[in-house]
């Protein structure tokens, strides 16, 4: 009797897995979710298979934002693949593959199909950033990379990463902005800072129409309304070392800006009688630009800020207490503004003894207004000076009240009053003596001072009685020429 012969059954498949389509389970692992080890229960697999990618992604999305780094991934997404195809053995009936089938394109299909989507999202915007950045429109840059999420990221990290790149250049670009802005109020440490920063930008190529901008805008606000904060900044970019780029446009804007600048502080600094620092941006606007329209200007500035000068230091030497000789007398010092001491009459300020300069006319005086003297006049104290008479005086005995019988000769002197006078346009010393008062001498009686009773008689020397007119007469010659 014949028998057919016994089919021997497939082999069941090893406990805690499944019979898969190797296409379907390679196509289910291309969604790097760990689908197709799902369609095959090979959950370690999967566990394992999602950490790596995840750990990779994560990698990928925040230390090594680089083709190379996506060559790894997309190496790995290959190997899965493969692996999952490998796993999966023979294909299986037909009418048992579908539902797998349907599973992988499930999971596969969104995931690629996002995958490329985010690509293409990505290169619009970096698009828009390349755009941004060629024309130094930060502005743009920021807005359009603001949209850049973490899906971008993951589907295109390094063009993401350029962009990235581009907004840092921006954001530095608009710290150096602000520290110009900033320099434009004279802070010159501001100003090396932005023109630091800008100079650190230009070493990246591609960032030249950023720095060219911001350049534009900070030199487009000279000059400001302030002038010496101007001129601050026009000195300070006139001393910038050349750097053969973009930044040396700043020399053309100084060159138009500083003498304006100049010329305008120095009229504020004579404003506010900051004398020295006027003169000082006088002469640097005639030292750097001594063909400019101004020029003429500015040497007529120096001159009145230099006379503002003097004349504050000669009247700071003409203080000092009534009756005594100021600091003038020993050292003196020039007003170029004063009239020159020369013929007619030289007005005066005296100073020292007034006993009797107080009696000379008004018309003699400056009436102690700097600019209206020539002269400075220093009188020391009076001293006997020539004789002029000798008389003989009976003094009166104060205590018997009878007059003594031994007559006293009393030698009478012209008022000497030692003088030193000085041109106050030159400051040098036009005379320097003693000026002699006349007067009458030898009156009927003289007074003196008797000490405990005791008349000694009169004191040998004594001085005239000078008047006005003498007075007058012994300083005319100083006064009038």
């Amino acid at each position: 009797m014949a028998f057919p012969p016994y089919a021997v059954p497939d082999p069941p498949p090893p406990p805690g897995n499944r019979a898969c389509d190797p296409l379907a389970a390679a196509l289910g692992n291309a969604s790097l979710l760990g689908v197709g080890y799902l369609m095959m229960r090979r959950r370690w697999h999967a566990l394992a298979a999602g950490v790596v990618t995840i750990t990779l992604v994560s990698i990928l999305v925040g230390a090594a934002q680089s083709v190379w780094f996506e060559v790894v991934v997309l190496a790995w997404w290959a190997a899965v693949i493969a692996h999952g195809w490998y796993l999966a053995g023979q294909r299986s009936q037909s009418a048992a593959v579908r539902r797998p089938w349907t599973i992988a394109l499930s999971a596969a299909l969104p995931v690629l199909l996002a995958f490329g989507l985010l690509r293409f999202d990505v290169s619009q915007t970096e698009g828009i950033v390349a755009d941004g950045h060629a024309s130094g429109d930060c502005a743009q840059v920021l807005s359009a990379q603001h949209g850049v999420w973490l899906g971008d990221r993951i589907a295109d990290s390094p063009l993401a990463a350029r962009g990235d790149k581009t907004v840092r250049a921006c954001r530095r670009l608009r710290m150096a902005e602000a520290r110009l802005s900033t320099g434009l109020g004279g802070d010159t440490k501001a100003l090396a800072s932005g023109f630091g920063t800008l100079n650190s930008l230009l070493a990246n190529p591609g960032n030249e129409k950023m720095v060219e901008v911001a350049l534009n805008g900070f030199l487009g606000r000279l000059p400001t309304k302030n002038a010496c904060q101007t001129a601050t900044v026009t000195d300070w970019l006139r001393g910038y070392r050349p750097s053969h780029d973009v930044l040396d446009r700043s020399a053309g804007v100084v060159a138009r800006t500083a003498p304006a600048a100049l010329l305008a502080c120095g009229g504020d600094l004579m404003a506010a009688k900051d004398w020295r620092g006027a003169r000082s941006r006088y002469q640097e606007l005639l030292y750097q630009y001594p063909s400019d329209q101004r020029a003429a200007k500015a040497r007529t500035g120096v001159r009145k800020a230099t006379l503002a000068i003097q004349l504050a230091h000669v009247r700071h030497l003409l203080t000092g207490p009534v009756g005594q000789q100021p600091q003038y007398c020993s050292t003196p010092a020039k007003y170029g503004g004063a009239a020159p001491y020369g013929n007619g009459t030289n007005r005066a300020l005296f100073y020292g003894n007034t006993k009797y300069t107080s009696e000379l006319p008004s018309s003699w005086k400056a009436d102690g207004d700097v600019t209206r003297a020539t002269l400075v006049v220093c009188a020391g104290q009076r001293h006997h000076g020539s004789s002029v008479q000798t008389c003989p005086y009976t003094g009166e005995n104060s205590s018997s009240g009878s007059l003594g019988s031994i007559p006293t000769d009393v030698t009478f002197h012209k008022i000497a009053i030692p003088v030193k006078a000085y041109s106050l346009r030159t400051g040098k010393r036009v005379f320097d003596g003693t000026v002699q008062v006349s007067g009458t001498s030898c009156p009927a009686t003289i007074s003196y001072t008797t000490y405990d009773g005791l008349d000694a008689g009169p004191p040998s020397d004594e001085y005239v009685n000078p008047s006005t007119a003498d007075v007058r007469a012994a300083f005319s010659p100083l006064i009038n020429r």
